[in-house]
């Protein structure tokens, strides 16, 4: 299972970036059922895995739904977050995989807002990027120290509301 960031500092990774509206607010990103967004949320999740490009095991949980914040109905307004890891065949790859994501995200919608050592004391390399059209951030950490090495993917949407009629479906 994916070593993942708690939801919040997740769900932080959309609102102080480029794709935020203003203010620290999860951004809009129209309105969908939850049907809908997880199917949208799973698509962004295998580009990226498409993008890593090597071979390896990615876990299988897929995406949830969480609440927007900023005091919106719980019962209309949702976000998704789709937290997974990959852990590849050789370890070696994988610092060669964030530089190709890196170079290779902007040309796919992305923009880079962070990329370098964390703050963990093993200087894990994050790269975090928004891609404001499709309303989606991304953070993703190589854990090279780690055994195995594996990247810990945390894909985040920005905030919907269900059509009328729905309520959100929580799980």
């Amino acid at each position: 299972m994916a070593a993942a960031l708690p939801l919040g500092l997740a769900l932080a990774l959309i609102t102080g970036c480029a794709m935020g509206d203003s203010g620290n607010s999860v951004p809009s990103a129209g309105t969908k059922s939850v049907q809908e967004a997880t199917s949208a949320t799973k698509q962004i999740s295998s580009e990226l895995l498409d993008l890593i490009g090597i071979k390896g095991e990615s876990s299988e949980p897929g995406p949830g739904v969480s609440e927007c914040g900023d005091g919106k109905d719980r019962e209309k307004y949702f976000t998704m977050y789709h937290p997974w890891s990959f852990v590849p065949a050789s370890g070696d790859q994988l610092a060669e995989v964030m530089e190709r994501l890196k170079a290779e995200l902007p040309g796919r919608g992305w923009k880079i807002v962070e990329y370098g050592p964390d703050s963990s004391q093993n200087k894990n390399l994050n790269l975090t990027a928004d891609n404001d059209e499709r309303k989606f951030s991304v953070n993703i950490v190589h854990k090279a120290k780690g055994t195995p090495q594996n990247l810990s993917v945390t894909v985040v949407s920005g905030c919907y509301q269900v059509p009328d009629g729905q309520r959100v479906e929580h799980f």
